[in-house]
């Protein structure tokens, strides 16, 4: 059977929703699916675009073909990039992206603690250094007094 991620068209004339469904190529165009991915409806400024990347990325790897429109769509909600990447057609920096996720979170933290120091060593020292010279300056003016 030829699947397709493909639109199917819902709404009065004119005013056109579209919902991006898996179905078998042959079928007609408003004709029983497979299963909903999601909705387009380009009549909203901006569009609407809600797909289940979680979804479409499964049907993409068991091999459904996406139209030019529905690759589009898919395009824009991440879901192509991540099919691309998990097949080999893109090839991201640091290997696996399972791993790379992890890494940046166990760096990050020290990187966070040493950046709070840092932020609150100024400002401890900003604190101190008016409050000096306040000091000074009540100093100074009882001197002027006597």
């Amino acid at each position: 059977m030829a699947v397709k991620i493909r639109l199917t068209r819902l709404g009065k004339k004119k005013q056109p929703t579209y919902r991006v469904v898996v179905m078998d190529s042959r079928k007609p165009r408003d004709g029983k699916y497979i299963e909903q991915l999601g909705i387009y409806d380009p009549r909203q400024e901006p569009s609407l675009i809600e797909i289940d990347n979680e979804r479409a990325l499964h049907w993409l790897k068991t091999g459904a073909q996406p139209t030019e429109r529905a690759q589009k769509l898919l395009e824009i909600s991440g879901a192509w990039t991540q099919f691309k990447v998990a097949t080999g057609g893109i090839h991201t920096v640091g290997g696996d992206a399972a791993s790379a996720e992890k890494a940046p979170a166990k760096e990050k933290a020290p990187a966070e603690e040493k950046a709070a120091a840092d932020d609150s060593a100024p400002e401890a020292a900003a604190e101190e250094a008016p409050a000096e010279e306040a000091a000074a300056d009540e100093s100074a003016e009882q001197g002027e007094e006597e």
